[in-house]
């Protein structure tokens, strides 16, 4: 089969699963984009309930499409779950458990299938706009595998360098080769934003998978002043970068990734395209609880409470997805991988272990049932992380959840269907419940080799420490 008949294949494939005529499917093509907003917490946005940030656009892509409520991230931290999202396998499995530090000298190896080869295997362009994270960096002495070598054939406005502490505006700090574009004094956002309309424009002729993977909104918060001003003036706004409840900075930023997210739609629907691509927008694990409240979550980023791991997740596939609809089965973010394998129907990597599970059966109907009802989390710690989070490990087994606390070898055991907020620990209530699940988290971790090393488990502080 040519690569003009094997694109046509996958096309009409993936339309029929649509649910379009068989006509209308050999004349179309299906485009994927993939919008990532970075330490996005569970209640930001206005169809997940809040009233104070602005977010018209993502709100209307949820009534035209599908808004998940329990969707996870495999990790409560950036580089695992971007680690689950390119491969489809558990963090622990590809051994990226933590974020990596700009000279680490871990990294995502070319041995693995990424979701960009998936897509290149199928004749698709492939692109990566911003934050990639899955390496260390050659400025900092470490091993440097850029996103060029999984599969993607673009990497725009990408790092070069440790991204911490946020770099909003031109010269970026993470790259300082990169040139400036925009007029005026340019935002990161904004350039981020322009970089995937003109992705989408460049490739409009051919089947593109797009991964926008913002760097907002990652503290440090700084918003563009005009948007700011704006929310500190709203009743009830707070002021400066550091407000722990209705933040400005984090609120203006989130409002320009809303601003992206509309002006994707209208490029697809200017060029035709719109009803021929899923669009995807989510994050990449919960809200930093200094400058945000992931309510009715319990806590935020680097814990294993479900503040920290359950993610916002709106879908929009024509023809697929029912608009409006709302899915409460649990997925988690390494079931991109399988689904899209199914979609393409291409068998590069078959035989390698894939963890997540195709939700294509949830696209079409929110109310299916999944091969799958259990999770798990590892998250081994040296020390505490500088948010709170400790050296943990989850399970997550239909309604129950226990976190086993490696640094002192407790549990905690509670039942999400009356106690989203995981405020009763019923441990001591349920034993037996709680021998199951931690019993069934260590089965887990001995078939996958997620080992606990000595340093990460019985921590004791620093402070407290006999000297």
């Amino acid at each position: 089969m040519n690569r003009r008949a094997f694109l046509a294949a996958c096309a009409t494939g993936a339309l029929t699963l649509a649910g379009g005529r068989a006509a209308a499917a050999t004349r179309r093509r299906l485009n994927v984009v993939y919008v990532l907003a970075d330490d996005l917490g569970y209640s930001e946005l206005g169809c997940y309930g809040n009233t104070f940030n602005e977010t018209p656009n993502l709100d209307r892509l949820a009534r035209q499409g599908m808004r998940f409520t329990d969707a996870y991230a495999a990790a409560p931290v950036c580089s695992p779950y971007r680690a689950a999202l390119m491969t489809g396998q558990w963090p622990a499995r590809v051994g990226i458990t933590d974020y990596l530090r700009p000279n680490d000298p871990k990294h995502l190896t070319t041995d693995h299938t990424t979701l960009a080869e998936l897509f290149k295997a199928a004749g698709y362009a492939t692109g990566l706009i911003g934050k990639w994270h899955l390496t260390g960096y050659e400025h900092h002495k470490a091993k440097e595998i850029r996103p060029t070598a999984h599969g993607f054939d673009e990497a725009i406005v990408s790092e070069r360098r440790g991204i911490g502490g946020g770099s909003y505006w031109h010269p970026y700090h993470f790259d300082p080769a990169i040139t400036k574009r925009l007029h005026g004094k340019e935002y990161l956002v904004d350039r981020t934003n322009t970089e995937a309309v003109e992705f989408i424009d460049r490739h409009k002729h051919e089947p593109f998978f797009l991964y926008l993977s913002h760097y907002a909104v990652h503290t440090r918060l700084d918003g563009k002043p005009n948007l700011v001003r704006k929310y500190e003036a709203k009743p009830g706004g707070g002021k400066g970068p550091g407000a722990s409840r209705n933040n400005p900075h984090l609120a203006a930023q989130l409002e320009t990734i809303d601003e992206g997210v509309g002006m994707i739609v209208r490029k697809l629907e200017e060029l035709g395209l719109a009803d021929d691509t899923i669009l995807i927008f989510t994050g990449d694990n919960g809200g930093e609880s200094r400058v945000t409240s992931n309510a009715p979550l319990r806590a935020g980023k680097s814990t294993l409470y479900e503040g920290g791991i359950r993610e916002p997740l709106v879908i929009r596939w024509p023809g697929v997805t029912p608009p409006g609809a709302v899915c409460r089965t649990p997925t988690v973010n390494c079931d991109f991988h399988p689904t899209f394998r199914e979609i393409l129907g291409v068998d590069v990597g078959a035989g390698k272990p894939v963890d997540g599970v195709s939700i294509l059966p949830l696209l079409k109907d929110p109310s299916a049932r999944l091969p799958r009802d259990t999770f798990y989390w590892h998250y081994p710690l040296a020390n505490s992380h500088f948010l709170g989070g400790r050296s943990a490990g989850a399970i997550r087994k239909g309604d129950w959840k226990l976190i086993e606390f490696f640094d002192t070898g407790g549990v905690e055991l509670y039942n999400l269907a009356d106690d989203l907020g995981e405020t009763r620990n019923v441990a001591k209530q349920k034993p037996e419940k709680a021998k199951e699940l931690r019993q069934a988290l260590a089965a887990w971790r001995k078939d996958i080799g997620a080992a606990i090393p000595p340093e990460c488990r019985d921590y004791e502080p620093k402070a407290k420490r006999k000297r």
